[in-house]
């Protein structure tokens, strides 16, 4: 079966960071955008149920910019007055340079890794004795506990924001040859929305390991898989895909 539609379970990125673009352009695809989840803050009454005092902590972990905007959020709707003297410890410098739209940016006072808070536990474990917020989703990487955990990192994790499933109602009788998926939880959301979902012909690809898992194990059919040695995208590895199936109808 030849590719001519694929649907990206996420927002469409900016123009010149798209990289299906091209793949669109050179294939003759037609390749659509929609968020499958999307997220939801606690409410105030959900956040003192859990029982944490942002005046306790003197430093914050922030796992991503969905983050960072909820806890600011939240202090905002507390009368938080986040002092001058917190620490941020950023699990990316993408995330460090994004507080600059709540604080004044002093590298001093941010910190940061390269992608993963194993990155971060260096700068982490020099700041030891501070009091540390971990803001996060109700589906927070077991690793990054972990890594807390290990160091004997004196933290509080506080659910600012819930990961939920969008209404996809209105695709309902919309045929795509290829769905594309980022995370578990983008699967949830499509057996949610459909759950006599057959997948037939339709190819199902994944990008990283606990997506392709959460296919397998929704009994669907994993078709393409990134990233791969020298396949680091999902872009790529679609358009590999298209190579094979062009290469077998020869």
């Amino acid at each position: 079966m030849s590719i001519r539609t694929i649907l990206v379970s996420q927002p469409e990125p900016e123009n010149n960071k798209n990289p299906y673009l091209s793949l669109a352009e050179n294939y003759d695809l037609q390749v659509d955008f929609r968020p499958f989840i999307h997220v939801e803050g606690v409410d105030k009454a959900e956040f003192r149920d859990q029982k944490v005092n942002y005046a306790e902590h003197t430093a914050v972990i922030l796992t991503s910019k969905t983050a960072a905007d909820h806890y600011f959020r939240m202090a905002e709707e507390c009368r938080f007055e986040v002092p001058t003297s917190m620490k941020y410890f950023c699990i990316s410098e993408a995330v460090a340079f994004y507080l600059q739209k709540y604080v004044t940016y002093r590298k001093r006072k941010i910190f940061f890794g390269k992608q993963t808070i194993i990155d971060l536990m260096d700068s982490i474990k020099k700041h030891k004795k501070e009091t540390f917020l971990l803001p996060c989703s109700d589906i927070l990487r077991d690793s990054i506990p972990k890594a807390l955990d290990k160091e004997k990192i004196n933290y509080k994790k506080v659910v600012l924001y819930r990961t939920v499933a969008s209404d996809l109602s209105d695709l309902e009788s919309v045929q795509y040859d290829v769905l594309v998926f980022f995370s578990p939880s983008g699967i949830e959301s499509l057996l949610k929305n459909f759950p006599d979902f057959k997948q037939n012909n339709t190819l199902i690809a994944a990008f990283g390991p606990t997506t392709a898992k959460a296919i397998v194990d929704n009994n669907l059919r994993l078709d393409i898989h990134a990233p791969q040695p020298k396949i680091p995208s999902m872009s790529m590895a679609i358009e590999q895909h298209i190579k094979s199936q062009k290469k077998a109808k020869k």
